[in-house]
């Protein structure tokens, strides 16, 4: 029964793609995409190439669970769309990426973490004024439903009400950054709805219009949530920290693989990978690998700028909120370190 419905909606979609390409909305979708808007790029969608552990049978494909089964695959490049099913799953099931120090590398570059880290981070945080932007490209996303945390969906797992989205998770890491001393400006605004296509380029200008007011920003982490997933399982995301329910978190850092200029994008790197070992030290199955890819994501505009991506679409809010609590409480002091001392001192 579902390969049948997999395969009509298969059929549907090859047709839908064929009737676009032979009429003026077809030439219209291939101009679009070839304008090469990179903010339109759906991110919640990861790949994983390999089993993912503890978690057999692993993933064999990718799946969405955006509003249509129509996904920008990668706008970057004028890379046309890319047709996907969007799956609500009848089960979902736990797993635990390794990571460590891991970078999950998806360029052609070649990365050496430990002689990055050895550098490390040329940003420093003003000692006066914001420090830190927090925002959500896709403040949409949300998490499965459990408990009192109830939602009225958009769209498979995402809402408007941001007491239930990311946001909330935004919240959570602004409120203990700020009680370890640092000064965060956290965007509320959602970017990706009622449309995903241009999200990133609307949460570009308003990195943008912030940088403009307050050009000594020197972190901009931008919040999302994970999703993992095929053949009718979504996969949860939880590390095995002792006396805590929590999901995973994950740095993304972008480059310039995709032709995009993107200079510093080494800079972001190494960030994520001096979050990743600090983080790390206290909390060993936190973090999974660092994720570096082709795309730049806006991260062009600082050197401090990261997607951070906690739990994926199989994990609870409550899940994703202690996992931002191991993360932020880790993490503060870490940026902390890199505030620059007050004009005047010795």
């Amino acid at each position: 029964m579902h390969s049948a419905r997999r395969l009509a909606v298969l059929g549907i979609t090859v047709l839908c793609l064929y009737l676009l390409s032979s009429g003026s909305p077809g030439e219209r979708l291939r101009q679009a995409a070839a304008a090469g808007i990179e903010a339109g790029r759906m991110k919640n969608v990861t790949v994983e190439a390999e089993p993912l552990p503890t978690a057999p049978p692993a993933p064999a494909a990718v799946t969405a669970d955006g509003p249509a089964w129509i996904a920008e695959a990668e706008e970057a490049d004028g890379v046309l769309v890319q047709v996907m099913e969007s799956v609500n799953a009848d089960e979902i099931r736990e797993t635990t990426i390794g990571g460590g120090l891991a970078v999950k590398n998806e360029t052609q570059y070649a990365v050496d973490a430990r002689e990055l880290l050895g550098r490390g981070p040329s940003i420093r945080l003003p000692s006066e004024g914001p420090q830190i932007l927090i925002l959500h490209t896709h403040a949409s996303e949300a998490y499965t439903p459990a408990g009192l945390d109830r939602y009225e969906a958009n769209d498979n797992r995402r809402t408007e009400d941001t007491r239930f989205s990311v946001v909330r998770v935004g919240d959570e890491l602004a409120s203990i950054f700020e009680r370890a001393g640092l000064r965060v400006l956290h965007d509320r605004e959602i970017y990706d709805y009622p449309s995903y296509t241009g999200s990133y380029t609307r949460s570009g200008e308003a990195v943008e219009r912030y940088l403009a007011e307050y050009p000594d920003i020197a972190v901009v982490l931008d919040i999302h949530r994970d999703a993992l997933g095929s053949e009718g399982v979504v996969y949860k995301t939880m590390a095995e920290e002792e006396g805590v329910v929590a999901s995973q978190v994950m740095l993304l850092a972008g480059s310039d693989e995709s032709g995009l200029a993107h200079p510093d994008w080494r800079e972001n790197l190494t960030l994520a990978l001096y979050l990743q070992e600090r983080v790390g030290m206290l909390h060993p199955t936190l973090m999974r690998p660092v994720s570096l890819v082709p795309q730049r994501y806006n991260q062009h505009l600082t050197r401090g700028s990261l997607i951070l991506e906690v739990g994926s679409s199989g994990n609870t809010l409550q899940e994703a909120l202690s996992a931002i609590r191991l993360f932020g409480e880790a993490a503060a002091p870490a940026l902390a370190q890199l505030v620059e001392s007050p004009a005047g001192d010795a």
